[in-house]
């Protein structure tokens, strides 16, 4: 029987450094573009708009944690799928629906996610379909930034390995709720990313290759 070597994805910790901090310049534009961001905790979930990445648990969430007077805000980073553009239209037409329009906001496809993470209060991982790896997981807790997400396929195991208090049951909501309560209220512990690394994924890769030549 063959062995099987698992070699995790990783990232530079060059390009998401702990406690980054953007630019006067952006974060200017920034909020300038958002001003409804500047004194409220922001939440935000990373990936494009189809179905399988929970979209709706997020505007749940945001909903239940206004209703309780939490000061918080949701931002919705990713593009739109061009095959998938009547459910862009239902997140809308929802958001809209539910009077969350000065909560949760579409930002649309950026090349600034780093600076996104970095203002954020804490990146959440819905996706209702396990995940190969969770990249976008690993680059907000490299930042210093919490994660908050479904155990489950990768996400559920990079959570387990840097940030535990993160993982939270699948499709439960009332967990979901209290583990962002939890992380929001707690300041002492700061995430990292010590494992997780481009330079190890490679390193890994090119030894495994080496084995198997000899």
């Amino acid at each position: 029987m063959g062995k099987v070597r698992v070699i995790p994805r990783g990232i530079d910790p060059e390009e998401f450094p702990p406690q980054y901090r953007p630019s006067e310049e952006w974060l200017t534009q920034w909020y300038r573009q958002y001003p409804q961001l500047a004194e409220r905790m922001v939440l935000t979930l990373p990936g494009r708009l189809t179905r399988l990445k929970g979209h709706h648990d997020f505007i749940d969430l945001i909903k239940q944690l206004s209703q309780q007077g939490e000061p918080v805000c949701g931002l919705i980073v990713g593009g739109e799928d061009p095959k998938r553009k009547a459910y862009a239209a239902e997140i809308r037409e929802r958001i809209e629906r539910e009077q969350l329009s000065d909560r949760v906001f579409l930002t649309g496809a950026r090349q600034d996610i780093r600076e996104v993470f970095s203002v954020s209060d804490l990146v959440l991982s819905l996706s209702t379909k396990p995940e190969s790896f969770g990249r976008t997981v690993v680059e907000a807790l490299g930042l210093g930034v919490p994660v908050v997400g479904y155990d489950h396929g990768g996400v559920g195991e990079v959570l387990a390995a840097l940030y535990p208090q993160g993982r939270v049951p699948l499709g439960d909501k009332d967990a979901l709720r209290n583990a962002v309560i939890g992380v929001l209220q707690d300041k002492t512990q700061s995430p990292c990313n010590d494992r997780f690394f481009l330079s190890r994924m490679v390193q890994d890769t090119l030894e495994c290759y080496q084995e198997l030549l000899r």
